[in-house]
């Protein structure tokens, strides 16, 4: 074995921590393409999205994980358990804390949590969003959560300005463990196309709609395929589910206006993600209070 292939790192790294609290964001900056969907809406991810950073001389697989949280239904009763069970599988794990808030009770909670693996795994803290503040309130952060858990390195950054990306990106690898690479070197996550087609839908509907309505959102891709004798466009049929009449209403929008905006805004993004041009079929459904039904919540892959 040469001393090239003796020096390669390849490991997995997750990074935790309340919901907005911009570890999407910092995911896609890292891997460089968005592999992660972003929003100012709480519960945001649903699921553990994987992104993969190559380097010369590692490979780095970033888990985005929910947002851990006090659970009021099946569904973040179960987005917890992907928290978890990722925290157990991984290398190391990068607490996040936006800057621009408080450390608070959530934080300290999920640092508690934290307290019961960082023996055998490291735990980097993460101030996000360091673009929002002044320097000195970053320092300020920056000592506040020193105080919840003793982490093996603390470091700012903002994925808005790139500032320390690449340096938190050296701080994952250094400790990954030794081995070759684990993903093909063409790939940017091992998610399944149809997952990420459905997250960017799912995306593309969250934005402008009211307060209560984020979580009551999912989508299934029906049918995804190259149209007959086309090899320029994919044809995508998707389904948006809700859980009351009253919110199709607002997802439809005045006359379907609403729809229309977001089956727009997702094309493109999902015509960016499959570098091809696509057809999108978007209906609304009413799925009565999914989030609670173990069947409906199966059925809808979670």
């Amino acid at each position: 074995m040469t001393t090239s292939e003796v020096r390669h790192r390849s490991g997995f790294a997750c990074f935790v921590g309340r919901p907005n609290a911009g570890k999407s964001t910092l995911t896609n900056a890292l891997v460089g393409t968005k592999v992660a969907i972003t929003s100012s809406k709480p519960q945001t991810t649903r699921h553990a999205i994987r992104g993969i950073v190559h380097r010369a001389d590692a490979q780095l697989i970033i888990v985005d994980t929910p947002g851990l949280h006090r659970p009021r239904t099946l569904l973040g009763q179960r987005l917890n358990d992907v928290v978890r069970t990722t925290w157990s599988e991984v290398d190391i794990v990068g607490l996040c804390v936006p800057a621009d808030e408080d450390v608070g009770p959530g934080d300290r909670f999920i640092a508690r949590e934290l307290a019961k693996i960082a023996r055998h795994t490291p735990v980097i803290g993460i101030v996000t969003k360091t673009d929002l503040v002044r320097p000195e309130r970053v320092a300020a952060q920056l000592v506040s959560l020193q105080e919840v858990l003793d982490f093996a390195e603390l470091i700012p950054v903002s994925a808005v300005d790139g500032f320390q990306v690449d340096r938190l990106t050296e701080l994952l690898v250094a400790r990954l463990p030794e081995g070759p690479p684990l993903y093909p070197g063409g790939e940017l996550t091992d998610e399944p196309e149809a997952t990420l087609v459905a997250e960017l839908i799912r995306e593309a509907a969250l934005e402008g709609v009211r307060e209560e309505l984020p979580h009551s959102i999912a989508v299934t891709v029906e049918e995804m395929a190259p149209r007959e004798g086309r090899d320029d466009l994919v044809d995508v049929h998707a389904l948006l589910y809700v859980e009351r009449p009253s919110q199709k209403g607002i997802i439809l929008g005045h006359k379907g206006e609403r729809l229309r905006t977001v089956g727009s805004t997702a094309r493109r993004h999902i015509e960016a993600l499959l570098g091809s041009k696509v057809y999108l079929d978007l209906h609304v459904k009413v799925a009565k209070d999914w989030q609670r039904d173990p069947k409906q919540l199966r059925r809808l892959g979670f």
